[in-house]
């Protein structure tokens, strides 16, 4: 009986009848959150945590294993669209100020921030030039924090540079991370059932719920599998379209790769962090770039939850969507002109949204 009381909240759920496909991002993270857990222990189960060996370890993988090719590339390009889900679920959570649930919304970004520490580790471990270059350069910018920052980073390094205790750190941080977002993902639904979901229209409409089951659950899978559709076509026919080339070959500390760049879901807080001349001020705008969707529930006071009542701030709104996607394209560009003077100009624009949005 006590199975069936904790099981049942979640099928008679009291959800709006008008929410849309928008709504299906959480169930679609979840599935995606399964997914990179089980293609990460199977991957684990072969991984080498070596600098000597790494390297190697993942041409076994992908050579040698029994669908090891199908488990990695499903594992690699599942962080792609993990990203995509959770920056479509965020961008629906502001459009229609879902940011009003307080707990839930804190919570979220707990989870974005996890996620993003797991992403950055997991990029490590292959150990190729841009996995070994990209961790120096993002660790190197704890040494703009006063006093402490060398001694942070070179603490992190386990040494003098990101070397083997790196690693060894990395892939077990990158192991136990994905279960910390698991965690905070059950905390994140049990705050979203203590109100409900929101809806398109931004009003309560207690008069006007259904369950949860069968309506929602159908919905759900209906998307999942169009997902699955579309992300079994990347993986399966273009594995490497979202792969840098200079990770095909091994990590040298004394070969630099001609332009270092994270993978595309950092681009956008990466070309925030090059536009700031100073290195502090670059490093605090990066993390502020991420903190500021805090700033929305302190600031919004909306009569209606929904932008689609204020022409205003729909229009802002999609300005807002098009400076996160060139800031994402700048990211990828080099460190010149005109690219500096245009990363400089949208930083400004990004963070200005938050700013004025809540006047508008």
């Amino acid at each position: 009986m006590n199975k069936f009381k904790i099981i049942n909240p979640i099928i008679n759920l009291p959800t709006p009848s008008n929410i849309s496909y928008m709504w299906n991002m959480g169930s679609l993270l979840g599935m995606c959150l399964m997914i990179q857990i089980l293609t990460g222990l199977f991957l684990a189960m072969n991984f080498s945590s070596d600098v000597s060996t790494a390297f190697n370890m993942i041409s076994h993988i992908m050579r040698d294993v029994n669908n090891g090719w199908m488990i990695r590339s499903i594992h690699a390009n599942g962080a792609s669209l993990f990203f995509i889900l959770i920056y479509l679920h965020i961008g629906r959570g502001i459009y229609y100020s879902s940011f009003f649930f307080f707990k839930p919304w804190i919570s979220g970004l707990m989870i974005l921030l996890a996620l993003m520490a797991t992403a950055f580790l997991g990029y490590v471990l292959p150990w190729g030039q841009m996995s070994f270059w990209g961790a120096t350069v993002i660790t190197n910018l704890l040494t703009a924090i006063p006093y402490i920052g060398d001694i942070m980073t070179q603490w992190i390094w386990g040494g003098f540079s990101v070397d083997n205790s790196t690693l060894n750190r990395f892939f077990s941080l990158h192991f136990l991370l994905p279960f910390v977002i698991a965690m905070l993902v059950l905390i994140h639904i049990l705050f979203l059932h203590e109100k409900g979901s929101s809806n398109p229209l931004g009003i309560h409409l207690n008069i006007d719920k259904i369950p949860f089951h069968p309506y929602f659950t159908y919905k759900d899978l209906v998307m999942m599998l169009l997902v699955l559709f579309m992300f079994s076509i990347i993986v399966l026919i273009y594995p490497y379209s979202l792969t840098d080339s200079e990770n095909f070959m091994m990590a040298n500390p004394l070969v630099t790769p001609p332009h270092i760049q994270p993978e595309w879901y950092f681009l956008f807080a990466y070309a925030i962090l090059r536009s700031i001349p100073n290195k502090l001020g670059g490093v605090m705008a990066l993390l502020l770039s991420i903190f500021i969707i805090i700033t929305l529930p302190l600031t919004m006071n909306n009569k209606f939850s929904s932008f689609y009542f204020y022409p205003s701030k729909k229009f802002m709104y999609w300005i807002f969507i098009n400076i996160f996607l060139l800031l994402t394209y700048l990211g990828s560009c080099p460190v010149e002109m005109p690219f500096i003077m245009m990363s400089q100009i949208l930083t400004m624009m990004y963070f200005m949204f938050f700013i004025l949005i809540p006047f508008i």
